[in-house]
């Protein structure tokens, strides 16, 4: 993904690199307004599927936490049957509370790995992907500022050699 968003960024750094000023504004360009958009579309579903990943292992992380709960209900629910149709021995009630709480326990210590797992890893994406998207909107800042120095110098330059044709139509 890192790599298609480079790629865009970097085709959207030629175009405007090789874009032509117009007669008499030297310091604006043109682009192809249509072939700038799709870049930028490009460059807009790209930078969504970390963060639809991310989401996606959040959902995931629900639906087992979910599913454990309900095996957890369904296996006290069987363990109380259980219970009831032996002897109310208070050693069988026991045992069966004990699995149902062992089950329990440790349905929510894997609850909370997977919670861990999944928050690490969306933050993880989401630092990546706020740095690349940093880093494009830097580019794009450095970018802005060669082209003005470099738009600024040319504007000098035309000035140079206007007021350089001024001053010899002068002497003539």
């Amino acid at each position: 993904m890192a790599n298609d968003v480079n790629r865009l960024i970097d085709m959207l750094y030629e175009r405007i690199e090789d874009a032509k000023s117009p007669a008499l504004k030297p310091n604006m360009s043109m682009v192809d307004r249509d072939e700038m958009l799709d870049i930028l579309d490009e460059l807009r579903s790209a930078l969504p599927a970390e963060l639809k990943r991310a989401q996606e292992l959040l959902a995931a992380r629900e639906k087992f936490v979910d599913d454990a709960k309900r095996d957890v209900e369904r296996m006290m629910r069987q363990a109380e049957l259980d219970a009831k149709t032996k002897v109310s021995d208070s050693e069988v009630l026991y045992a069966a509370k004990e699995k149902a709480r062992q089950i329990v326990a440790k349905a929510e210590e894997r609850s909370r790995q997977l919670y861990q797992v999944a928050n690490e890893y969306a933050e993880d994406a989401l630092a990546r992907t706020e740095e690349a998207v940093q880093a494009a909107l830097d580019e794009v800042k450095q970018s802005r500022v060669q082209f003005r120095a470099a738009s600024n110098a040319k504007m000098q330059e035309q000035r140079s050699k206007l007021e350089g044709k001024a001053t010899d139509g002068e002497k003539e």
